[in-house]
């Protein structure tokens, strides 16, 4: 048995159990990482943090990200606005400007006036065999046939991968069961994360996510980049576009093919403790 200490937060309600382990190795299994997540027998989560220190130069830290199922992803734009908050809340960083690894590589992070975090999600891709899927052809956009109904969608990983949907209203799309259908398909040999996006005018969209081993959540920070990506290169939004998500808004920019996406948003401490494992 052994007791972590763990700093619960969120970012736009999409929440997370942050575990410190700069001063001590600490390792989860899968089966520990489900316990922690469970909402009723555990501390409760969309995804777990796992912080440590990083062995490259001029990087702050290192961080392992794992869904509430118990599986280990590369990329987690909420995440990493908490992880930034929690390394410069806890002096762990000097100055306001932060770098991290991830499994997908290194992002850079900046803390803001007003609890805000800016970071750079990195240069999306957008070519079939990278993101990935089943096609032998990159395009815009991709179909695929479902149970009842065929859809037509955009694909683009940042760092994990998505399938964007455009809808006419979100508030009565079927997220719960379009979004794991979705998820099954061998269409997606790493699985999808499934956003479903309204457009309002070429600067302000809403948002939902049915994400990978977590079902649909408060907000997805990846989610809103792949959203804003797929919504300029077939939709003509703007460069800056605000994202209405359940739990909040995200400021989404990107200049276009070649550059990386920017998104900017709070993270939120929600209080500290221990569990026994």
């Amino acid at each position: 048995m052994m007791e972590i200490q763990f700093t619960k937060m969120h970012g736009l309600g999409n929440d997370f159990v942050v575990i410190d382990s700069f001063a001590q190795e600490i390792q989860l299994s899968s089966e520990q990482v489900r316990l922690i997540a469970d909402r009723h027998f555990g501390i409760g989560c969309d995804q777990l943090l796992l912080l440590a220190p990083s062995d490259k130069e001029g990087v702050d830290v290192r961080y392992l990200i794992y869904n509430a199922d118990g599986g280990e992803v590369s990329q987690c734009g909420n995440g990493a606005r908490c992880v930034a908050a929690y390394l410069h809340e806890n002096g762990l960083v000097d100055g306001k400007a932060i770098t991290a690894e991830t499994r997908e590589g290194i992002i850079s992070m900046t803390m803001e006036e007003d609890d805000l975090v800016r970071v750079n999600m990195g240069i999306p891709k957008l070519a079939a065999a990278d993101i990935p899927i089943a096609s032998q052809e990159d395009a815009d956009q991709y179909q695929l046939v479902l149970s009842d109904t065929e859809i037509t969608f955009s694909a683009v990983s940042m760092g994990n991968p998505h399938a964007v949907i455009v809808v006419d209203d979100v508030s009565s799309a079927p997220v719960l069961t379009m979004g794991p259908e979705v998820q099954q398909k061998t269409f997606f040999p790493e699985g999808v994360n499934v956003g479903f996006m309204q457009i309002i005018d070429s600067g302000h969209i809403k948002l939902r996510v049915y994400e990978r081993g977590a079902g649909e959540t408060l907000a997805c920070g990846s989610g809103a980049c792949a959203a804003v990506v797929a919504g300029c290169i077939n939709s003509s939004l703007n460069q800056e576009v605000d994202v209405a998500l359940p739990g909040g808004h995200l400021l989404i920019g990107w200049a276009g093919q070649g550059e990386p996406v920017w998104m900017t948003g709070p993270a939120t401490f929600v209080y500290r403790g221990q569990i026994s494992l």
